[in-house]
């Protein structure tokens, strides 16, 4: 693996995320259960064996994130949970309280970390009494400012998702996070569509967002694939999250843009090979480079030659292999004299060039 440089970092868990380390990967659990915490415990496993750095879970009841209301305000028209109520999708969605406590021993005995996106301040309270070593702020709750100042009072690393968040928007969310005591934030740029379209990413925007906020940066990926991913780590994405399933086409609320856990493996694999290809600015030759320097260009006799005959271009050329005078001396050496009798096949050397 590439080593880098020290630079900012967080830790959640023990583990560092920042500058200088390989990207932190975090499976998104979500609704991908479909109701069975027997499926929440093989993602969990599943999540562990991909090499993910963390499983996430997401805490909250139908009525702690919205209210049971036939309204039309209440009701989903488009998109992949139409004809739904918010209610009834929350229903259908949410991870029972009750598994937490299974799915955070679960995650502890298998030495994955899990921590969890709190939906109100019941949650919060939740996750503090299992300990949760770190907190996830969701895109749509990214301008419940009170909410985030509730998180940041617990001291605890944050992660805050900013799909649909314009740049004041960000920025608010930032600055109450720090000011309520969040000394550890990771902010994640996030296109809100399920599934989003590459197109939709705009990635130069992690490194804007870095800048301009002075703050770590990752990526909530909801693509299909990994390219989106991948891409993001080579411009200085230190976090990733995608959501996880089991089964792609399970029929869950989230099963239809998550990955499966062979692309889990191999979204794992890439950006760590992503970012270790990044490396640092470097023109010296590699390691893996040194071996083929005797296969470069340089100057050979090509013809048998006799002490003080001219240097020509009938019997000095440019070519294979390297042992020779590098080919920049071409133009110096041409009508001196040699100063022995040279050979076909012979190296050119200063010690038989004469004047």
């Amino acid at each position: 693996m590439g080593m880098k440089e020290p630079g900012k970092r967080i830790v959640i868990d023990g583990c560092e995320i920042g500058e200088g380390v390989p990207p932190y990967i975090v499976a998104e659990l979500s609704a991908n259960h479909n109701g069975e915490i027997e499926n929440a415990f093989k993602i969990i496993e599943h999540a562990k064996l991909a090499g993910a750095n963390a499983i996430k879970i997401q805490t909250y009841r139908p009525d702690t994130i919205t209210v049971k209301c036939d309204k039309p305000d209440f009701q989903i028209n488009s998109g992949l949970w139409r004809g739904k109520s918010l209610y009834d999708l929350y229903e259908w969605a949410h991870t029972p309280w009750e598994w937490h406590q299974d799915l955070f021993d679960r995650a502890r005995q298998l030495d994955i970390t899990i921590f969890s996106s709190p939906f109100d301040n019941t949650a919060v309270d939740l996750l503090e009494d299992l300990n949760a070593p770190a907190y996830k702020i969701a895109s749509f709750e990214a301008i419940d400012l009170p909410l985030i100042r509730y998180v940041a009072s617990t001291r605890k690393p944050m992660i805050i998702s900013t799909g649909m968040a314009n740049d004041s928007e960000i920025e608010e969310a930032i600055d109450v996070a720090k000011q309520a005591g969040c000394e550890q934030l990771v902010v994640l740029h996030c296109v809100s569509g399920y599934p989003a379209a590459p197109e939709d990413y705009n990635l130069r925007t992690i490194a804007d967002m870095a800048e301009r906020f002075g703050v770590l940066t990752g990526l909530s990926d909801h693509t299909l694939s990994n390219t989106t991913a991948i891409t993001a780590v080579a411009l200085g994405a230190c976090l990733i999250e995608k959501h996880v399933t089991l089964d792609r086409s399970g029929g869950g609320p989230d099963d239809s843009f998550s990955l499966q856990p062979e692309e889990l493996r191999q979204l794992c694999e890439d950006s760590c090979i992503a970012w270790s290809a990044l490396g640092k600015i470097s023109y010296e030759c590699k390691k893996s480079e040194k071996e083929n320097l005797k296969f470069r260009r340089s100057l050979y006799f090509i013809k048998n030659a006799k002490a003080g005959e001219k240097i020509t271009l009938e019997n000095v050329k440019s070519i294979r292999p390297g042992y020779g005078l590098p080919p920049k001396y071409l133009d110096e050496i041409l009508g001196k004299t040699l100063s022995k009798d040279v050979e076909f096949g012979q190296a050119v050397t200063w010690n038989c060039i004469g004047k």
